[in-house]
């Protein structure tokens, strides 16, 4: 499981890049026993593993990682405005 520092999230250059095969993922959101909110998404192995359907990785947000990360995709993916039709 992870939880995503974006103080050091950085964008990396890399030589080769490709799209990676589709996986099954759920998300869901919790308070803590601070009163924290976090939004987490599980991925699951994909169909051809030997482990399917088992959680290969939990990516978990913070309020403030969020915002981060939400600025990024917006930048990097030229998502600007969102439409009620997408």
């Amino acid at each position: 499981m992870a939880l995503i520092n974006t103080e050091n999230l950085k964008r990396k250059e890399k030589n080769r890049n490709n799209v990676h095969t589709e996986v099954d993922a759920t998300y869901t959101s919790f308070i803590d026993e601070n009163g924290n909110k976090y939004f987490q998404i599980d991925t699951y192995s994909s169909s051809d593993g030997k482990t399917q359907g088992k959680i290969s990785q939990s990516i978990q947000l913070d309020r403030n990682s969020a915002i981060e990360l939400m600025k990024l995709l917006k930048k990097e993916l030229d998502i600007w405005k969102i439409s009620k039709t997408d």
